[in-house]
């Protein structure tokens, strides 16, 4: 296991066994995924709708780890909910936008969206934002409740069967803030908001017939490639982590979200005695990587690449897998592998990942930002395997693991890497 795994706040590990303990029968099987959220998890819906289709996941180098082809993801390769639903075994969720009928969704949906924010269009405009809202959290909602249309009396024997994934999200509210020049302490007035916005969702999901809900948390911004850029010399930035190097106050931005979240999950568990919901800690993870970048080196992949591959149409040549002797994220972790920025982080607006200008290093597991915005698939990984490996949780009363036998997780780990 990794250094400072067993600091790491939750897992899927605990989510599913808990939500079986408490029902006082044997382990439920979860069939598939409901997700919703941004760019972290947005598996291809942003190529669907005209006004993203051309973005930047739609062109190469995106994609050129693992499919060799721009899938829509913001990454080289998969996403954390790409290693979590191979891990658990159950089919890649359809992407809304990629469905019609009822049988496009039975093998679980992502309404995750490229660029989405929690709150919508009114929240900005009513703090003089001009930002341009395209997709939030309301949207997934609408699109959630049109599939439940869709599965009609199938309802609520595929929701007491499907994991739902509610986030991360929130990302791009506070990027609409920082990025119009708002102080870090106006912006982390949107806190309750975009938090109050994801319990709804949880809310929903909870109504319609949902047992197990995991919710990760708000991302380390400070340790984004694109804030420090934005952010270098500015004296709102309020100085630098040593052992990080990520800016502080930015950090203290996404650990206020955090509290709040862990906070309004412990009021809906209270709430909702018979549902199980999990906090993610996606901040540990990632800051575990940046602190001690040569400690965490990419898993090997072995024969089991092979049958992941399987599920993809598409073949990985041998030099796209990663070996079991790579030594770790370079000592620089807070650089970009993709872009045309140079300099400290390598990230500049204008020279983004896919535009012209911009080119991807040579090894992207070296790196944990792909692009300055969203991590490698190395870095991925390693927070899937985090979340898998995670040990216990704000808030829960009792976490257990996710199998009855350690034999099982340890497969569940062997199926990606992680072990």
């Amino acid at each position: 296991m990794a250094p400072g795994s067993s600091r790491l706040l939750v897992a899927v590990v605990a989510l599913l066994h808990a939500a079986a303990a408490g029902n006082g029968g044997p382990l439920t099987r979860y069939d598939r995924v409901f997700s919703f959220g941004d760019s972290l998890t947005d598996t291809g819906n942003a190529l669907h709708l005209s006004a993203t289709t051309g973005g930047p996941a739609s062109r190469p180098p995106y994609g050129e780890t693992f499919f060799r082809r721009p899938t829509g993801r913001a990454s080289d390769g998969r996403l954390v909910i790409d290693f979590l639903v191979e891990a658990l075994g159950v089919p890649h969720p359809t992407p809304y936008l990629a469905g019609k009928t009822a049988a496009d969704f039975r093998r679980g949906v992502n309404f995750a969206f490229g660029g989405a924010t929690a709150l919508d269009l009114r929240f900005f405009e009513s703090r003089g934002l001009g930002s341009f809202v395209l997709v939030s959290l309301r949207n997934q909602t609408v699109w959630f409740n049109d599939v439940l249309r869709l599965l009609g009396a199938e309802q609520r024997k595929t929701m007491a069967t499907s994991l739902f994934l509610v986030g991360e999200i929130g990302v791009n509210d506070y990027f609409i803030g920082l990025n119009e020049n708002r102080t870090v302490g106006e912006v982390e007035t949107f806190v309750p908001h975009v938090v109050g916005a994801i319990r709804s969702v949880v809310t929903d999901v909870i109504a319609a017939g949902a047992s197990a809900v995991l919710v990760p948390g708000m991302i380390p911004l400070g340790c984004e490639p694109q804030l420090l850029t934005l952010y270098r010399g500015s004296v709102d930035a309020a100085g630098y982590d040593p052992e990080s190097g990520c800016i502080t106050r930015l950090n203290g931005l996404a650990e206020l979200h955090n509290r709040e979240l862990r906070r309004a999950l412990g009021g809906l568990r209270r709430a909702h005695p018979g549902t199980t919901i999990v906090y993610a800690d996606l901040y540990r993870a990632v800051t575990d990587i940046i602190v001690s970048p040569r400690e965490y080196g990419a898993h090997a992949l072995h024969a089991r690449n092979r049958q992941q591959i399987s599920s993809f149409p598409c073949f990985v040549p041998d030099r796209f897998l990663i070996s079991s002797s790579h030594a770790g994220f370079r000592h620089r972790p807070l650089d970009a592998c993709c872009g045309g920025g140079g300099g400290a982080y390598n990230y500049d607006d204008a020279a983004f990942c896919g535009a012209a200008g911009a080119a991807a290093c040579a090894d992207p597991s070296e790196y944990v930002s792909w692009d300055g915005v969203h991590y490698t698939e190395a870095a991925n990984r390693l927070v899937a395997c985090s979340v898998l490996q995670g040990s216990h949780s704000h808030g829960a009363d009792a976490m257990t693991t996710l199998s009855n036998s350690s034999a099982t997780t340890e497969d569940w780990l062997h199926r990606i890497g992680c072990v």
